[in-house]
């Protein structure tokens, strides 16, 4: 129908597999203004992951909206986290 907004989804994150990489989670650090988001997990689940850039840096948010809570990964080169990222998508992080 013209004039409807697209119903937009991001990946869904798949259940960690046996043997999984344990992930470190820090408490947010707001070492820049601004922060984007390059990729996102679907908010149909309770816990959503981001894919985040800034100041040439990057990391992933996690966000538990059960728990109420926000983490993110350390800050690291933008490929680094963007492999982080691909690994929470394939089960073999959290």
């Amino acid at each position: 129908m013209a004039g409807e907004i697209p119903d937009f989804h991001g990946p869904h994150a798949a259940p960690p597999l046996p043997g999984h990489l344990v992930l470190t989670w820090y408490q947010p650090d707001r070492r820049a203004s601004r922060i984007r988001v390059v990729s996102h997990t679907c908010e149909c689940s309770g816990t959503t992951y981001e894919l985040c850039s800034a100041a040439g840096l990057g990391f992933v948010r996690r966000t538990d909206r059960d728990k109420r809570t926000v983490h993110e990964t350390s800050w690291t080169l933008s490929a680094a986290a963007r492999h982080t990222f691909e690994q929470i998508l394939h089960g073999e992080a959290r």
